[in-house]
């Protein structure tokens, strides 16, 4: 049988695993950072309008600059970020993965490298590599925050093209401050100011999950400052795959140079738009998740469990001996969580109270069954 390496592929694509989770059949899934909430019923029935009249005109290319939905993005940020965008400073795309991905095709590529503080968003590398881009993993304190001194001496050594700060940060749960990211920018000018300067991206993926204001008014100014945001998380669309940019419009006109001709089809735009329509309501899940992950976070840390300071959609807790054994303990008990390879820890996402519950009851047989 042809084995992946038999096949002429790229040598940096050579002994690499593909993106993913387990997907097992259990009764409590709470490993993939999903919301846990079905769409009511009246956001269903407005997608379902909304897609019924584009249905009609499916003969016809969509919108090839999604004109309609990045104005309601805009709108959206506008409102909640504090932060005043319009549409030339918004871009969308098949998930923020592809939003990622045509910016390291725009800014990255061969000869070119990107630096990102790991433990973070594995797909930051994967991205990379796949474009060609040589990746840098730069360092980060025992607390999981970012060294801001060891940051910008590795930006300063590598001379990175495309920096990545994932805010909050997957899979710690830990948000970073402005103060550190204007640091990290100002190095990146610096050390690449010869070759006009540096991209630097803030992954905001999990931002409407913070306790902190979202970063987005950073970017006034700043014209290689973009952030990324997703409708996967907050918004419970993770099978919608929209993601979207907010940058100086140079940034948009640069990202359409890589686009696939019509990349966004006129059922996501609808479908985004319909969403759009009930942020209100979305947004009152958003709290409701809040209120869940705190409680995580406090009844994980009277089990005596090490918790790692949480402003996503999901809780870092451990320390254990050995974490694959915990999680295999976790999943024989019909929950199932996250390995993300962090030494002693393991990943749960916030889900709903009663999933919640069988979590903490699961994790409680287990502190005990290991301290007998």
């Amino acid at each position: 049988m042809t084995r992946i390496d038999d096949l002429p592929i790229r040598d940096e694509l050579r002994g690499k695993s593909p993106y993913g989770a387990p997907q097992l059949d259990v009764p409590v899934r709470l490993n993939t950072n999903e919301n846990p909430y079905e769409l009511p019923e009246t956001l269903v029935a407005r997608i379902s309008e909304r897609v019924a009249e584009a249905a009609r005109h499916l003969n016809r290319y969509p919108d090839r600059d999604a004109i309609e939905l990045r104005t309601e993005l805009a709108k959206y940020l506008t409102r909640t970020a504090g932060h005043e965008v319009g549409v030339a400073n918004v871009w969308a795309a098949n998930g923020s993965n592809e939003v990622l991905q045509q910016l390291l095709q725009t800014f990255g590529g061969p000869g070119r490298t990107a630096i990102g503080f790991e433990p973070s968003y594995s797909m930051h590398a994967l991205i990379s590599r796949g474009t060609g881009t040589g990746w840098i993993s730069g360092p980060r304190n025992a607390d999981y925050t970012i060294d801001v001194d060891a940051a910008c001496a590795a930006i300063t050594e590598h001379r990175p093209d495309v920096v990545f700060i994932t805010s909050p940060n997957n899979p710690t749960g830990t948000a970073v401050e402005a103060e550190t990211v204007l640091a990290l920018h100002d190095a990146a000018q610096r050390a690449r100011a010869k070759a006009a300067g540096a991209l630097v991206v803030i992954d905001e993926a999990y931002g409407e999950f913070s306790h902190r204001p979202s970063l987005l008014p950073l970017i006034e100014g700043r014209p290689r400052l973009v952030l990324s945001r997703t409708m996967s998380k907050a918004f419970g669309a993770a099978g919608l795959r929209l993601g979207y940019l907010a940058a100086d419009p140079a940034v948009v006109d640069a990202v359409q140079l890589v686009r696939l001709p019509y990349h966004l089809s006129t059922v996501t735009q609808a479908t985004a738009l319909a969403a759009l329509e009930h942020t209100d309501t979305l947004l009152g899940y958003v709290e409701a998740l809040k209120a869940e992950r705190d409680r995580l976070v406090r009844e994980l840390r009277a089990l005596g469990c090490e918790v790692t300071e949480s402003d996503a959609n999901f809780v870092q807790f451990g320390r254990f001996e050995d974490a694959q054994a915990a999680w295999q303990a976790l999943l024989e008990r019909g929950v199932l969580v996250r390995d993300l390879g962090v030494p002693g820890m393991l990943r749960v996402t916030a889900g709903t109270p009663a999933e919640n519950d069988a979590f903490l009851d699961a994790v409680r047989e287990l502190m005990k069954e290991t301290s007998a």
